[in-house]
């Protein structure tokens, strides 16, 4: 494969049923398929056992990985080949709670290589649709001992000490490792993060499934993991300037920006990365020399770090512009 052939890309969904989820991903964001319960949207995932194949132009039908052994930093930037290899280093999804997720929380790069071999699980939320009064669990109301949260895990009240946070679209989160959290019932979001599926799951609100049992919890591996003393910049303040990039969350992990469009934009990508585009709401047309694609709400498209200029076309779109 030849470095020209390089697109904007686009991914088939990975869906995937949860004992939350509900019909939102399906209804709102026009996701196919027979399941029911649709938790989550994998769009862009290179997790063992569910990497990522894609969906228009000549490459469709080929894996993710596949693309990463190809055209290695081509595809993902110089930098972060050097880094990652032929791993790609962000998972994309969109999430629909119709019940409460368990509250979580995950570890950080040390505990998670040394415990699982794996990336610690840095992520951010963007809320793309709230019912009214839904929430989202993010740290504790104030500064808690192990002792004192023990305590509570042994009583079955660790809610009580938890921060509910009431949410509606465009609110947005950082969740750093360490953070206890989970997304509440009637929240559809979007969610970037490292590439990992390690989760340590601490209290799941007394749930059983049919035969009365209830899901695995992961205290003991938790107990090291939880940040207790953590600082309150979890909730994200950003601008919302029409037509330009306006910053959310930049780390080491991943940079989000927020694009509010009305007209044609030429963009460059000067990031040394790829570039991938969440789209929020409404629509949009990416445009490169070698292919147009259409992006409509809750579609995900990857744009290699070989394309240097490119245009995005919008008469009433939002999106999230994600690189490292």
């Amino acid at each position: 494969m030849k470095e020209e052939l390089l697109y904007p890309i686009k991914f088939t969904p990975i869906l995937k049923e949860k004992i939350w989820g509900g019909e939102k991903l399906k209804q709102l964001l026009n996701k196919q398929s027979n399941l029911s319960n649709i938790g989550e949207s994998w769009e862009i995932s290179d997790v063992e056992g569910d990497t990522s194949i894609v969906s228009n132009g000549e490459l469709k039908g080929k894996t993710l990985k596949t693309l990463l052994k190809t055209y290695q930093s081509n595809l993902i930037g110089e930098k972060n080949y050097k880094v990652f290899g032929d791993k790609f280093p962000l998972l994309i999804k969109f999430i629909d709670a119709k019940q409460d997720l368990s509250i979580q929380l995950h570890p950080n790069d040390e505990l998670a290589k040394k415990r699982h071999n794996s990336f610690g699980k840095t992520e951010m939320w963007y809320v793309m649709q709230a019912d009214e009064g839904s929430n989202l669990i993010i740290d504790f109301k104030e500064k808690i001992t192990p002792e004192v949260y023990l305590k509570h895990l042994e009583a079955k009240t660790l809610p009580s000490v938890l921060n509910f946070e009431n949410v509606t679209s465009g609110d947005t989160f950082f969740i750093e490792v360490g953070r206890v959290h989970a997304i509440g019932a009637g929240v559809m979001l979007a969610e970037i993060q490292q590439t990992s599926d390690i989760t340590y799951r601490i209290y799941d609100w007394n749930r059983v499934d049919a035969n009365g049992n209830g899901r695995e919890l992961h205290n003991d591996l938790a107990l090291d993991a939880i940040g207790f003393d953590m600082p309150n910049n979890f909730k994200i303040a950003y601008n919302k300037d029409k037509n330009q990039s306006n910053s959310m969350v930049s780390c080491p992990y991943f940079t989000t920006n927020y694009l509010e469009l009305d007209t044609v934009l030429d963009k460059e990508n000067t990031y040394d990365s790829f570039i991938i585009y969440m789209c929020v709401e409404g629509d949009a047309q990416i445009v490169s020399e070698n292919k147009t694609v259409e992006l409509q709400a809750g579609e995900t498209v990857l744009l290699p770090a070989a394309l240097k200029t490119f245009k995005i076309k919008a008469e009433s779109t939002k999106l999230l512009e994600v690189y490292i």
